[in-house]
């Protein structure tokens, strides 16, 4: 009897070890849809994969095509909780998330589909980027990873930013895929240009000391706003002098501008672009150059486009990132550029919008706007589990999820943040309270 059950705790160990040097392996290549697998070597994962998963164009109609999404698996142990990083846009560097180092848990991440390598073969079947087919293919993937490798893990989804928002139209869509949700920074906009952007870009670095964090503007300079402003005049006053220099980067870097109209255009518009800029990702008011002194406009323009980068109106950019901007101008929103401040120096009487970003010989789609506003409603009523990650000086803050009417989600915000503000800046207290909330979340039975 005592051989017996030493043979059987050898097998045990035996087939543990087993699992974790190959298992992973071979329940990958069990699955039909996976593709394409990759090895690589990423710390701490004990294993770690790239493969192409197979999914359908049209969810709906699985017979009208298919192409292969961009999916990288890191393994750490099979009863480990499982992170879903649900990318918004191409999968960017090889790394360990933040969910996936607090909770030491596996990581699947996702490339959203029609970017970068996730494209059919025939190029983009634009009516078929909508935000239910991609969570059509998180679902499938979530599903075929769960059943075949963690079918007793716990699962949280998230992702930043856009990936914010797929996090959260996934979990609308397939409520019960996952067990918790952590988007960062996600804005939910009811309208192709919400209202609420513009009007919280100009209360930024207008409010008080002391009365800021309301805003969720923090200590920020009282007259930062003021001052930005005077930088856009300024930059559209000697547009003439800053001409030149745009020229020159655009020659040393290849850059062309067609798209939105040519180079003095897309001057104005990365001039245009800068507060949001500045804003978006944590600028200092500090290192605004000084109105009173134009001084060397080749320093004023390398100040300028280190805020507002001259690549976002480029034409291999804008080709590059055009499933974004035409998620935007259909379901997801955008903001626009309000001209009035400097009407006397633009052809433009009315507010710029993005849609110069739309596909050349595609016929242009009205926004979704029902789509939203019913994932609003079940945000405020119906979700449960979500915790969302929010920095207050960011632009996109404006338009922020709204729990007051739902007690199952919560939002943490710092105030004094930006656009990269994850769960390692918020302060300790609600930091605590974050984590142990998770924790509780996935600890429940279902």
């Amino acid at each position: 009897m005592k051989k017996i059950v030493c043979t059987w705790f050898v097998l045990v160990i035996c087939s543990a070890v087993l699992f974790a040097e190959n298992g992973i392996l071979e329940r990958l290549q069990q699955i039909p849809q996976v593709s394409d697998i990759k090895k690589w070597e990423v710390s701490p994962f004990l294993e770690y994969y790239e493969f192409r998963f197979e999914q359908p164009v049209d969810h709906t109609r699985p017979e009208s095509g298919s192409f292969k999404q961009k999916v990288l698996l890191g393994h750490r142990a099979a009863e480990a909780p499982v992170i879903a990083e649900l990318e918004g846009y191409a999968i960017g560097a090889v790394r360990k998330n933040e969910l996936a180092g607090l909770l030491k848990g596996n990581q699947l991440t996702i490339e959203h589909r029609f970017f970068d390598s996730s494209v059919p073969e025939d190029g983009i079947p634009w009516e078929y980027l909508t935000i239910k087919q991609a969570a059509a293919d998180h679902h499938a993937v979530i599903q075929a990873i769960k059943q075949h490798l963690y079918p007793s893990s716990k699962w949280v989804s998230t992702g930043i930013s856009k990936g914010g928002q797929t996090t959260v139209f996934h979990r609308y869509f397939y409520p019960d895929d996952v067990d918790v949700s952590v988007p960062y920074v996600a804005p939910l906009n009811l309208e192709y240009v919400d209202p609420r952007l513009d009007k919280f870009l100009n209360k930024l670095g207008v409010v008080k000391e002391g009365v800021g964090m309301f805003f969720g503007v923090g200590s920020v300079p009282e007259d930062c706003r003021y001052n930005i402003r005077d930088f856009q005049l300024l930059c559209f006053k000697h547009l003439d002098d800053l001409l030149p220099c745009l020229e020159k980067v655009a020659a040393e870097r290849g850059y062309t501008y067609e798209k939105v109209g040519g180079m003095r255009r897309a001057l104005e518009l990365i001039i245009l672009e800068y507060p949001f800029a500045f804003w978006q990702w944590g600028n200092s008011c500090e290192e605004i150059p000084d109105t009173e002194d134009a001084g060397d406009w080749q320093e004023g323009f390398d100040y300028l486009v280190k805020i507002s980068s001259p690549d976002f109106f480029e034409d291999e950019y804008i080709k590059r990132m055009q499933p974004f901007f035409y998620a935007a101008l259909t379901e997801t929103g955008m903001y626009d550029y309000n001209v009035k401040p400097f009407r006397k120096f633009l052809k433009d009487k009315g507010n710029i919008d993005f849609s110069f970003t739309w596909p050349e010989g595609i016929v242009r789609k009205p926004f979704n706007t029902r789509q939203m506003e019913e994932i609003n409603t079940w945000l405020q009523t119906k979700a449960e589990r979500i915790l969302f990650v929010y920095g207050g000086s960011d632009p996109w803050y404006a338009t922020a999820v709204d729990l007051k009417k739902n007690d199952k989600c919560r939002k943490y915000v710092r105030g004094d943040m930006s656009h990269i503000c994850r769960i390692k800046d918020i302060d300790p207290v609600s930091r605590e309270d974050l984590i142990e909330t998770l924790k509780e979340w996935l600890a429940v039975k279902p």
